[in-house]
């Protein structure tokens, strides 16, 4: 059961926004590199505000990708891309549901 997460709040410079979209999609392609990693969306949630949600299984899961490709490139473009620190929250999913196909 999915149970562990994280979320992520981003807030772009002013002028990189459209440089944080980008580094989201670059995201995306790590994100489906990782076997431990069954959920993640990129969000934008105003001009400038951006976030990243991905949930696990379990803590190992989510440790690993805090300390895999998707950290190391968000910690390294830190300084460059965003007016602060990303704030990363660990979170405990209570409820899930998925629905695949035609509803």
């Amino acid at each position: 059961m999915i149970k562990y997460a994280l979320f992520a709040r981003l807030e772009a410079k002013p002028g990189k926004e459209a440089a944080v979209r980008e580094f989201l999609k670059m995201g995306l392609a790590l994100a489906n590199q990782e076997f431990t990693t069954p959920i993640w969306f990129a969000l934008k949630l105003s001009e400038s505000t951006f976030g990243v949600f991905d949930a696990f299984e379990n803590e190992a899961g989510r440790q690993a990708h805090l300390e895999g490709p998707i950290a190391q490139a968000l910690m390294t473009k830190a300084d460059e891309l965003f007016a602060r620190p990303p704030s990363i929250e660990p979170i405990e999913v209570l409820g899930l549901k998925i629905q695949t196909g035609a509803s």
